[in-house]
């Protein structure tokens, strides 16, 4: 019997406050702590899916938005978008808020791939994605041809061979 996991199941919030060592000379939150942060926040939800060990596999590109500065709070919410063989996308943003001041916003928006493993350090199965809200459907279907623009991209798939992103382009 197959698994399966509505997104909600592995939805995860992570809360952290930028610190003088996260910053730049800028006073600007390093952009290679936010990366490790996400990272952590959007393990966590695949570990929570798929109830083993997970290993990043991508992190698809990852812009930074508005910067965050020394003393804001930073809120990472991270949730599945879609699971494959032994793959999971997980999708994350990155808000944050100057608390005295009450300003809020979102800072980055990305996707990162994980891949389940067994203590050998070989690839599991994963459970399904059953998406419910519309917002889930249509992140869940987007997913597939994330997936294969990654695997294009890193030379896994012949371009030919991705046939959900050549209907983008060449409609019937």
């Amino acid at each position: 019997m197959e698994i399966t996991r509505t997104p909600a199941e592995s939805h995860t919030i992570m809360n952290e406050i930028v610190l003088p060592n996260d910053t730049n000379t800028l006073n600007n939150l390093m952009g290679g702590r936010l990366l490790h942060w996400m990272d952590i926040c959007a393990a966590i939800a695949a570990q929570k899916h798929s109830g083993k060990t997970v290993v990043t596999a991508s992190v698809d590109s990852v812009s930074f938005g508005k910067s965050i500065r020394l003393g804001d709070v930073v809120t990472l919410e991270a949730k599945i978008s879609r699971a494959f063989n032994t793959s999971m996308e997980i999708h994350i943003v990155v808000n944050a808020a100057n608390i005295p001041n009450g300003e809020k916003y979102k800072s980055n928006e990305a996707y990162y791939t994980f891949v389940a493993l067994d203590r050998n350090g070989s690839p599991l199965k994963v459970p399904v994605v059953e998406p419910v809200t519309d917002e889930e459907k249509k992140r869940f279907d987007g997913a597939l041809r994330r997936r294969q623009l990654r695997l294009v991209l890193a030379g896994k798939m012949k371009p030919d061979e991705a046939t959900e992103l050549k209907a983008l382009f060449f409609p019937e």
